[in-house]
């Protein structure tokens, strides 16, 4: 195999390329989120029921995402992943057209299943394209884009919502996404180690379910179940709670809280970079912990305090999910983007599920509430990692001393 070295050309058009995609991607699924209080005002539905504007789209995402990994292996990765960039970007424009909150949720469930393109065959594209000992750098710049995005879509619907209507947010995120699918067209290189398949869909369906078989995959699925739940359940109420009193922001000033994101460019990319280095359990550990702590910090009323809490635990989840979905491509030896899809399916039923169940958490407890239900998934996702890494450490020994013994029986 012939791999995209760092420092090359490619390494930086491929980094560029999946930038731009999964800032789009990510622009897309979130830009709704700061402009769920406008929505419940505008519909009058509850806060939970609002959460349906996102959780649809996740939960859509979620099932597309097998659907689409399993068509990439087919008719290869970059135009599962181009199609799905272009149709998400103008089906944004149609949304922002919806009269009715049927409507509205119909075009999201849409969105969905388009947006699963990139985000289902990207991982797999880097795992066989990019060099093995620049995987978790490569990794981490694909994971700052989502981040980027997350944080760009919030500004601009925010900002756009509280000067016109939320219309014209997500009209705006349509056309600047548009704008960012071209470029990942133009710039990313063609796959040279993927070997398409002849669709045979009963052969899908059984190396699909053969990744389930796999322990330390499962791990790394039920981590990203738990870790994407947490996500969920503190970005979708943050905006209610900062709009009440004490704080009695507007929706610009909610959209801006959104800029910690940064702090998650930051450290997707750093700590994919110390996990090549240092090893990805320690590294897992490590993010994990900070999720935590920073949920807990959110527990304080003072504003800037709460902010700096939202901060941390914002670097910790980046962390987390970039170590975790690079984790997948090495534990998977086989049609690593059906592997990839299926840990990205756990991943956003983690938000559909407990991004909706989670608010009646939030009507009838209120922040604290909401903290503690983080705060014990944040638990559970530490003894995953602990199963993860007990596992993968387990195989490494075994995997030496046959190494070793065949090599004496050669001598």
């Amino acid at each position: 195999m012939s791999y995209i070295e760092r420092g090359t050309t490619a390494f930086k058009k491929v980094n560029l390329a999946l930038f731009a995609g999964g800032f789009s991607t990510f622009a897309i699924l979130w830009g709704t989120q700061p402009l769920l209080p406008e929505i419940s005002k505008e519909f009058q539905v509850s806060p939970a029921t609002s959460s349906l504007v996102l959780s649809s789209t996740t939960i859509a995402l979620a099932i597309s995402m097998l659907i689409s990994g399993s068509l990439s292996e087919v008719f290869g990765r970059k135009p599962i992943m181009t199609l799905s960039l272009a149709l998400s970007s103008i089906l944004s424009i149609l949304t922002a057209l919806s009269p009715d909150f049927h409507l509205l949720i119909l075009t999201r469930i849409l969105q969905g299943i388009v947006l699963a393109g990139l985000p289902a065959v990207a991982m797999a594209y880097l795992g066989e394209e990019i060099e093995p000992k620049s995987l978790g750098m490569a990794m981490g710049l694909y994971i700052s884009g989502n981040s980027i995005g997350g944080m760009s879509g919030r500004i601009i619907a925010g900002a756009l919502t509280d000067y016109i209507n939320w219309h014209a947010g997500l009209i705006g995120i349509g056309v600047i996404t548009l704008i960012s699918s071209l470029t990942f067209w133009l710039l990313l290189p063609r796959s040279t180690n993927f070997t398409p398949k002849k669709f045979v869909f009963t052969q899908l369906i059984k190396s699909l379910f053969n990744h389930l078989k796999k322990p330390a995959l499962i791990c790394i699925f039920i981590i990203g179940f738990l870790v994407n739940s947490i996500f969920a359940s503190l970005y979708n109420y943050i905006g209610f709670e900062l709009i009440k009193p004490p704080y009695n922001l507007s929706q610009t000033l909610v959209g801006f809280i959104f800029i910690v994101y940064i702090v998650g460019t930051f450290s997707s990319t750093w700590m994919g970079t110390l996990s090549d280095k240092h090893g990805k359990g320690k590294i897992l550990y490590i993010s994990l912990i900070i999720l935590l702590m920073g949920s807990c910090i959110t527990l304080n009323t003072t504003m800037w305090i709460k902010i700096l809490g939202i901060a941390v635990f914002t670097f910790g989840f980046f962390a987390s999910h970039s170590i975790a979905s690079g984790w997948v491509g090495k534990v998977s030896t086989h049609d690593k983007a059906q592997a990839s899809s299926l840990y990205l399916f756990f991943y956003y039923s983690g938000s559909s599920i407990n991004g909706t169940t989670s608010g009646l958490v939030y009507s009838n407890f209120g922040w604290n509430g909401l903290v503690t239900l983080i705060a014990s998934f944040s638990l559970l996702a530490i003894v995953a990692a602990v199963c993860l890494v007990s596992i993968t450490t387990k195989k490494s020994k075994y995997a030496t001393r046959m190494g070793l013994s065949r090599n004496s029986k050669c001598k």
